[in-house]
């Protein structure tokens, strides 16, 4: 596998620092989770198992081995030396001053391990006013414009997933490989750094390239676009579907669906912007032609004819669609004391000639902590008086 010998330490907590360890592991690298005794927080968010597994955990962690350690007492941090020692990377997304309290900040680690990478994530990037802050991922989709721009005018509305979050863990990974493929190169560690802010930004940033030249002060229209039409979700007979005609190619496809010649040269439609302006006019006309079709039917007559269009799913139909369980991406990963194998997504990309992908499940709160120490030249009794003296 393509990271295979790399070790990471992975001190993350929710989403951010978590995945971002994920994506590595899913490349083969031998990632150890380090928690709190008691287990992170995001252990039980979203609780799916009888014990220690919540859906956000099971999601970010699979491929994972789990040490439980309070890095603040003075034999935890010499454990964590022992651990930067051998590693190449350490991931975390909690605020500097915890870094540095845990030992994990850059200078601390550089001087126990040269060659090391930290990648870290917080919330608002610096320098600057907030960037000790403490953020989620919904803070960064409203401080980006996108809630602003999305639900309704009177109600600002941010997205249920937390987009932001895996941006940002994602790009992180990023930044991470970039990393080990200098040090392979010139053997120099370094600091990779990302936020959720600067992802947020990053997705954002037309609409906001947009209003700084011209100015043309958006709101909000729900799921109607305001800048091509007709591309909006619409009611089906049973069911929606969003329909998405971007570009003058798409347009004229449409128009042929719809048997209306006349708007190819009525100058309210002649450009994306022009039709965007105008969508009420095309989104009606696309309405009233999905609501006598069946969801089914609007989508095959719509493919027939190259438009992009699809269903508007419940999760339960996510699970149910057969093109969804033909691609394999949903793996179902048996874990313990859930009623069922929860269906982790695999590896969002695929290699025609490298591994990747989900090769072991979540694992339990503190399952490899006596491994991992052993590793480490901890002997069986140093491990039973760790544990007694609440060390790991």
């Amino acid at each position: 596998m393509l990271l295979a010998g790399i070790r990471v330490l992975d001190f993350g907590r929710y989403i951010a620092g978590p995945y971002c360890a994920c994506l590595l592991a899913d490349l083969g690298a031998d990632v150890i989770r380090v928690e709190k005794i008691a287990g992170s927080e995001d252990r039980l968010l979203i609780p799916v198992a009888h014990n220690d597994g919540g859906a956000m955990f099971l999601q970010s962690n699979r491929n994972k081995r789990s040490l439980t350690l309070d890095p603040t007492n003075p034999d935890g941090a010499r454990i964590v030396r022992d651990l930067v020692s051998e590693a190449d990377v350490v991931v975390a997304n909690a605020p500097r001053q915890i870094l540095a309290r845990m030992g994990i900040d850059y200078e601390s680690l550089a001087q126990i391990n040269p060659h090391i990478i930290l990648t870290t994530i917080d919330a608002y990037d610096e320098p600057g006013p907030w960037s000790d802050r403490l953020g989620f991922d919904g803070v960064g989709q409203a401080i980006c414009g996108s809630a602003f721009l999305s639900g309704d005018p009177d109600l600002p509305s941010k997205s249920y997933v937390p987009w932001v979050d895996f941006l940002a863990a994602t790009i992180a990974a990023f930044g991470t490989m970039a990393a080990l493929a200098e040090r392979e190169r010139t053997g120099r560690g370094q600091h990779v750094h990302s936020s959720l802010l600067a992802s947020a930004l990053t997705v954002a940033n037309s609409a906001l390239i947009e209003q700084s030249v011209i100015g043309p002060n958006r709101v909000a229209t729900q799921n109607r676009s305001q800048v091509a039409a007709p591309a909006d979700i619409f009611r089906t007979t049973d069911g929606w579907v969003i329909v998405q005609v971007v570009g003058d190619q798409l347009f004229r496809r449409w128009v042929g669906l719809m048997g209306e010649e006349q708007w190819l040269t009525d100058s309210r439609f002649a450009s994306d912007q022009s039709r965007g302006d105008h969508r009420d006019t095309l989104c009606q006309a696309m309405a009233a032609w999905c609501s006598v079709r069946s969801t089914a039917t609007a989508l095959d007559e719509l493919a027939a004819v190259g438009i992009p269009a699809g269903p508007v799913y419940s999760p339960q139909q996510v699970l149910d669609d057969p093109h969804i369980r033909a691609t394999g991406l949903l793996k179902p990963t048996p874990y313990p004391e859930t009623p069922s194998p929860p269906p982790l997504v695999d590896t969002p990309v695929s290699f025609s000639v490298t591994a990747a992908g989900i090769h072991h499940r979540p694992p339990r709160l503190g399952e490899h902590t006596d491994q991992i120490l052993s590793e480490l030249g901890y002997t069986t009794t140093a491990i039973a008086r760790l544990r007694d003296e609440a060390v790991i």
